[in-house]
């Protein structure tokens, strides 16, 4: 159901207090910071341990422990469900509530506008909405971009198989990206490109790569999990993507295109304390200029003088000498 006013009164008046005992404390007109930590809830549609959804709950965990935020989550939520746990966690005081609505883009903004006290941050592939939904996504084409330099110059076959979830801009963009930066070392690479129309079968993204790996492809870009699993049975390197897998899978994954939440989570927390949280696009938190994506390569799988080719380019990305286009478009295979 929805806040009643009497809450939403209540709610008011109980900032207004809060707001006035600050200024006995600190003195008229100093900053007050908020002693308690603030209610975040957090929505996902997948495992926490998936790759993407994992980045956001590492940022959300480490704010908790730095007793910035109180923190609970759903995982798992189907998609029919999750209007309903939007809801929920609104009407039991939740501040600050995220998640990703990329297959409930409607339903999620519409709960939205129905509770303006409450924050919305949210991934999506579309624009801020309202006053109250912010909008991220996964800007970490730059990594992708240098990576792809590092499997260009790794493979023996000219061959790259890429296996991702669905062709939505936020997949698309890091493998064209990746592309790019595998044709800029290696103009004669060729790509095969395939979706499992899934954020989670490992069993499919193995067997989608298997496909590939018989095909000729030496190394493989694992967008999703399952891929890094078929390139060790089979003896080829792998590219990780969002999260660092190399120890989990020795001698295959000769670098990773890594995302980080933290900084996006941050500005978050930061608006709703400082009581100034507007809707607004948090895409740029991603870019390297703020920490949001890194790159992490594994000398020992790479040609000579690889590495530091990676490195001046990455100088110039964070120089503003070069700059990663984003291409939302699908990838298309070449072979």
């Amino acid at each position: 159901m929805k806040s009643s006013p009497f809450s939403l009164s209540r709610r008011a008046l109980l900032s207004a207090m809060a707001a006035a005992a600050a200024v006995v404390s600190f003195g008229f007109g100093a900053p007050a910071q908020a002693a308690d930590p603030i209610k975040v809830s957090a929505i996902y549609t997948v495992p926490v341990e998936q790759q993407w959804v994992s980045r956001i709950h590492k940022a959300l965990n480490a704010a908790q422990e730095r007793g910035d935020i109180s923190y609970e989550f759903s995982e798992n939520v189907a998609n029919t469900d999750y209007e309903r746990v939007m809801r929920e966690y609104a009407e039991n005081g939740s501040d600050l509530i995220l998640g990703e609505v990329f297959g409930v883009e409607r339903a999620a903004r519409k709960v939205a506008a129905q509770y303006p006290e409450t924050a919305f941050l949210m991934g999506s592939s579309f624009g801020p909405d309202g006053e109250n939904f912010s909008v991220f996504d996964n800007y970490i084409h730059e990594p992708s971009y240098l990576v792809g330099m590092a499997a260009g110059a790794a493979t023996k076959t000219d061959k790259i198989g890429m296996v991702g979830g669905f062709a939505i801009p936020e997949v698309n963009r890091l493998m064209n990206s990746f592309m790019e930066g595998a044709k800029s070392v290696n103009p004669d690479v060729k790509f095969m490109v395939t979706f499992i129309n899934s954020w989670y079968d490992p069993p499919k993204a193995k067997e989608a790569s298997f496909a590939m790996i018989d095909k000729g492809a030496d190394v493989m870009y694992a967008e999703r999990f399952g891929v890094s699993d078929a390139a060790k049975e089979r003896d080829v390197l792998a590219v990780g993507n969002v999260i660092d897998t190399a120890a989990d899978y020795p001698s295959t994954i000769l670098g990773s295109a890594l995302w980080h939440m933290e900084a996006t989570v941050d500005h978050a927390i930061e608006a709703v304390k400082a009581g100034n949280f507007k809707a607004e696009d948090y895409g740029k938190f991603s870019y390297m200029k703020y920490d949001g994506g890194s790159v992490v390569l594994d000398p020992a799988l790479l040609p000579e003088g690889t590495v530091d080719d990676v490195e001046a380019k990455k100088a110039e990305i964070l120089s503003g000498a070069f700059t990663v286009e984003v291409n939302d478009e699908e990838p298309k295979s070449s072979m």
